[in-house]
């Protein structure tokens, strides 16, 4: 028992477009059991990713749990589109790093 990063636990965490007006962020693990852990405690919300964000949980479009691939993604809404003015990041590449250090507490 203890607590944990999440990217302690998983094999790959990263995010990428999900089109110009979304983002998906995608969690995968090598190890079954841990896969079940953390899809079985439930933490994994829209309330939970939207604190990690710091954004509305209106924009998180889905959590979706695949457990023949042992992991999940999550796709939210941009504030703005890939490429428009002012957008930080186009491909989305570097918005992995909150959900990355989420905690967990096995």
């Amino acid at each position: 028992m203890g607590i944990y990063k999440l990217y302690d636990l998983a094999a790959v965490i990263r995010s990428k477009n999900s089109g110009p007006f979304q983002i998906t962020l995608d969690v995968l693990f090598d190890d079954r059991s841990m896969y079940e852990r953390i899809r079985d405690q439930g933490i994994i919300t829209k309330e939970k990713i939207a604190d990690l964000y710091k954004m509305e949980e209106s924009r998180i479009r889905e959590i979706v749990f695949f457990d023949t691939a042992l992991g999940f993604k999550i796709t939210y809404d941009r504030k703005i589109s890939s490429g428009t003015c002012g957008e930080r990041d186009v491909y989305g590449a570097q918005q992995h790093a909150p959900l990355a250090e989420m905690k967990i507490e096995l």
